[in-house]
């Protein structure tokens, strides 16, 4: 019985003496491709796992030479034999010192890692949550109107065009859509502070040009020559049943009212451009079933070649169906303009719809 048994485990020892030799070839290998002097701590952690590699496969091997000796063979002086294990024993109480130093070594290349993953994540989620905040990707409901909207990145790693829609007072729904010339962290800052501003001041004036007057003179304050703000606003009135309407130098507004759709053109300066601008504001009146168009500029410049997608085209996108449902209308302008340059659209767009219900 005692042959069999020794015989098994004997085998068991040669096999893990061939896989950890094995592994220590390959890691022997990967040490003289690291360069010591470029990286030290992942030339000595690649020694390191080798050594305790070639140790385990010396251990293994002499432990399949004693069981494989005390199987076959009864002689008084197998005990010779056993004392080999010792060896490796000794071998690695010696490597013992550096174990803890290694371990510790190990331990912090892999914080470095991990905190370079995270780094790396926050790189990526940073254009997405300042996105959020521009653009979100939901909007509150609100009573008597219905809102559709839809946003794409361009080829920037951060987004400079914006939207808002929220209740001004109790009785007034404001809608806010602008575009921050340049591209990157600059012009996606100066629009968060444009977006939150106009909040405040959109509570404060009732005329929406008034807001835009006091918007320019702060944002003008700044100083910042080389970057301008196009921007339209629309505050609805449910107890007048009015739109006042006021755009500093935006695309054109498209609006379908009394059965027709026609634009709706800027009634100042870019934002930033001049301190001292001066904004004026229409009122239309209001009527159920009545819809508002708005858009940033990177929807009608879209280009195929020469040519641009233009603002007849997206004119001509609400004149055909009228009645269409507003987030319907947004993101067919977004299939439109997408096949029309087929699918290279290098400007951020952002698209808002509103109906009146």
């Amino acid at each position: 019985m005692r042959t069999p048994v020794l015989t098994l485990v004997g085998l068991v020892c040669l096999a893990a003496t061939l896989s950890w030799a094995r592994s220590a070839r390959h890691r022997y290998r990967l040490i003289h491709r690291i360069d010591a002097e470029t990286s030290p701590d992942a030339h000595t952690l690649a020694w390191s796992t080798f050594r305790k590699e070639s140790h385990s496969a010396v251990l293994y091997g002499l432990l399949a030479v004693v069981v494989f000796v005390n199987a076959y063979f009864d002689s008084p002086g197998v005990w010779v034999v056993f004392a080999l294990v010792g060896l490796p024993a000794l071998v690695s109480s010696g490597w013992a010192r550096n174990s803890v130093r290694e371990a510790r070594m190990a331990r912090q290349r892999i914080d470095i890692e991990r905190r370079a993953e995270e780094a790396l994540d926050q790189e990526d989620l940073a254009p997405k949550a300042w996105a959020a905040r521009l653009a979100p990707e939901e909007l509150l409901e609100f009573s008597g109107f219905e809102v559709g909207r839809v946003y794409q990145a361009g080829t920037g790693l951060m987004a400079g065009d914006f939207f808002d829609v929220f209740k001004a007072s109790p009785t007034r729904l404001a809608a806010v859509i602008g575009d921050v010339s340049g591209h990157g962290i600059e012009a996606s800052i100066t629009a968060f502070q444009a977006k939150y501003l106009l909040r405040s001041f959109l509570a404060r004036f009732r005329d929406p040009a008034q807001a835009l007057e006091e918007l320019n003179l702060q944002m003008a304050s700044v100083g910042r020559g080389e970057e301008f703000i196009s921007l339209v606003v629309l505050v609805f009135d449910t107890e007048a049943e009015t739109m006042r309407y006021a755009s500093a130098g935006h695309p054109a507004t498209f609006l379908f009212h009394e059965r027709e759709v026609r634009p709706l053109r800027s009634t100042g300066p870019l934002l930033m451009l001049d301190p001292e601008g001066t904004y004026f504001s229409r009122e239309i009146p209001l009527e159920r079933d009545d819809m508002v168009l708005l858009y940033t500029d990177g929807l009608a410049e879209a280009r195929t070649g020469d040519e641009q997608f233009g603002e007849q085209r997206i004119g001509d996108a609400l004149r055909r169906d009228p009645g269409i449902a507003p987030g319907v209308l947004c993101k067919q302008l977004l299939d439109s303009v997408n096949d029309f340059s087929y699918g290279i659209v290098e400007d951020d767009i952002a698209i808002l719809a509103i109906r009146r219900t």
